[in-house]
């Protein structure tokens, strides 16, 4: 049979999949992130049929479901619209408490930011990189399901639109199959 308008309904619904999460990481972090860039489908031919895969940097499941802390839980709303508990936590045991201080080096200083002291004297990055990791670590991520919602809405149009590519394929293969003589 004639995978044609099946393999291209795919590649549009990943191609939709992918532009809603950049869209809506670009609303919530503003363009141009190294999250937002590495978001990519692919759609792999199987035994059974065909499968679209999902792929982005290794952080981006915990920026999507979020992270609770130590003193916080925190949620995320999954593609099927239900709230969820995030399955990431910072642990309450040492060394993984909080995240790593030197992750947050180039952040603090893209953001520009630089506090002061009681006598006006600025603080050094790395004393302003552990209070903030020990912030996150206290307080969690909160997810941003910039990738759940996508997926979500993408898979309720899913049905309906792919019976329509399903069908173009079975009347090409029997009209290609059919014969006149």
């Amino acid at each position: 049979m004639e995978t044609e308008a099946l393999e291209r309904y795919l590649n549009s619904f990943g191609q939709q999949v992918v532009n809603r999460a950049k869209g809506n990481l670009q609303k919530s972090k503003g363009g141009g992130t190294a999250l937002e860039k590495s978001i990519k489908f692919n759609v792999i031919k199987t035994a059974e049929g065909f499968a679209v895969q999902f792929l982005m940097t290794d952080y981006g499941p915990f920026v999507d479901k979020g992270v609770s802390g130590t003193e916080a839980k925190r949620k995320f709303k999954d593609y099927k619209g239900k709230v969820k508990s995030t399955p990431y936590s910072y642990k309450n045991r040492k060394g993984h408490s909080q995240p790593p201080s030197s992750a947050l080096d180039k952040w603090i200083v893209k953001k520009g930011i630089a506090p002061r002291d009681k006598e006006g004297r600025f603080l050094s990055r790395k004393s302003i990189s552990f209070l903030i990791a020990r912030s996150i670590g206290k307080k969690g991520i909160k997810g941003l399901s910039f990738f759940q919602k996508p997926l979500g809405l993408g898979l309720k149009q899913f049905g309906k639109e792919m019976l329509g590519a399903i069908s173009e394929d079975i009347l090409k293969s029997i009209n290609s199959t059919t014969t006149v003589k």
